[in-house]
């Protein structure tokens, strides 16, 4: 036994204690004469890991996400099916796959693709931001992701989102300041951690990234990110799709067209779309109409500088376009 003050002691234990329960690593507290082992402590977490779990799940379904068909179809594959139905796997001999990355540009959805995985899946779910595993001193994000996985594994089956994952995952480089010293050092551990020599239990782990570019190698190898979805812009299919997710709780007059508007909004992301919807909103209030009408979505266009087929156009000349 090794104690918090350093040296290491061979103890007896209280013949109440479970030896099989005895394992490296376990806290417990000692009888101050005999230094028996008189009771085991439970597994101790840092506050901030405790903190990234999530308590209530997401309220986002799959039904909230317009043009994404296909990616929806491969992460239920990976991560929803394994945790769900394992026997499937078994049957045909495979692992499942252990972690899928989501990356594309901005606004096209990734996170909310992530919630919608929470909140289908009865698993524990985890939310972390790459940077919060940049810590100041040496060893402490090392520490916190040893954390995230021992807390993640004990929880099982859990979920381990890791948003703007490129924070941490950057190609390692000649480090010449000990800040890019211990961040290479917290991206061998996430390393080690996503497939080291410890079995890492019932644990689904999903990055996200606009910077794919920038991920170092080994960490986007198979058998660490076993899928590695695109999340492209959507096409005017999927803007449509999109527009009616975000209509369904506007009250929209029954002669607004929204194809013209996909149409109108190309190479523009679900992000812009949604404020284009708000913006239209906006104007139908400021004019105090009980609905949404379509001079409302071309000034909204207009506002927000969407409209590349004719330029930018004033937003009062837009109300009459």
């Amino acid at each position: 036994m090794r104690s918090s003050a350093g040296p290491r002691f061979l103890v007896r234990s209280s013949p109440s204690i479970n030896a099989e329960e005895l394992k490296p690593g376990v806290r417990c507290t000692l009888n101050q004469q005999s230094l028996a082992i008189v009771e085991l402590l439970p597994t101790s977490f840092d506050a901030q890991v405790y903190g990234m779990e999530l308590v209530d799940s997401p309220q986002e379904s799959y039904a909230d996400i317009g043009g994404l068909d296909p990616q929806i179809n491969e992460i239920r594959e990976a991560v929803e099916l394994p945790l769900k139905r394992p026997d499937l796997f078994v049957r045909i001999g495979i692992d499942p796959p252990k972690g899928v990355l989501l990356h594309g540009p901005p606004g096209t959805g990734k996170t909310l693709l992530a919630k919608a995985v929470a909140h289908e899946t009865n698993a524990h779910f985890m939310r972390v931001v790459g940077s919060e595993l940049v810590q100041k001193y040496i060893g402490e994000g090392a520490r916190l992701v040893r954390e995230l996985f021992d807390l993640a594994k004990k929880k099982g089956p859990t979920i381990i989102f890791i948003d703007e994952i490129d924070a941490v995952g950057a190609s390692r480089t000649e480090a010449n300041t000990s800040g890019d010293r211990e961040v290479q050092r917290t991206l061998m551990q996430l390393l080690a951690g996503m497939d080291g020599f410890e079995n890492r239990g019932d644990v689904k782990i999903i990055g996200a990234t606009n910077r794919i570019d920038i991920l170092d190698k080994a960490l986007l190898r198979p058998g660490r990110f076993d899928r590695i979805i695109e999340i492209p812009l959507p096409t005017e299919e999927g803007r449509l799709s999109i527009l009616k997710v975000h209509c369904r709780s506007l009250t929209i007059d029954k002669d607004v067209d929204l194809a013209a508007v996909a149409r109108m909004t190309d190479g523009k992301n679900g992000a812009d779309l949604r404020a284009i919807c708000m913006e239209a909103g906006m104007f139908a209030i400021r004019k105090e109409r009980p609905t949404i009408m379509q001079e409302d979505f071309l000034a909204a266009i207009a506002k927000v500088g969407l409209d590349f087929h004719r330029g930018p156009v004033d937003v009062e000349g837009a109300m009459f376009a």
